[in-house]
């Protein structure tokens, strides 16, 4: 299944990944940001008690910063594979169902 862009603009994948790079990276960036900020007091183990919540801050930190991470680079590169296999695929199939020519 093609992703809106790419059908009804007919763009081809990389353009459609571009276009939304564009759209999306800023929303994507204020969210991170947003809750990365909020929990920056907990992972440097701020305020009373805050030794105890470091690790939790830690980790709420390191997880949203390997998920933009994911979201920004690994994500693009997969859907460009996925987008060359299923046009790979699709080759074969429409090959498979030209016949022969018969002499």
């Amino acid at each position: 299944m093609q992703p809106r862009v790419e059908r009804e603009e007919g763009k081809t994948p990389m353009e459609a990944i571009y276009e939304g790079c564009l759209v999306r990276f800023r929303p994507i960036m204020m969210t991170t940001m947003a809750a990365m900020l909020g929990a920056i007091p907990i992972a440097i183990g701020y305020g009373a008690g805050g030794e105890a919540r470091q690790p939790l801050g830690l980790a709420v930190v390191g997880g949203l910063l390997f998920s933009q991470l994911v979201t920004l680079f690994l994500t693009p590169v997969y859907y460009t594979y996925l987008a060359a296999l299923q046009e790979w695929f699709s080759s074969r199939k429409s090959a498979k169902l030209i016949p022969a020519p018969s002499m």
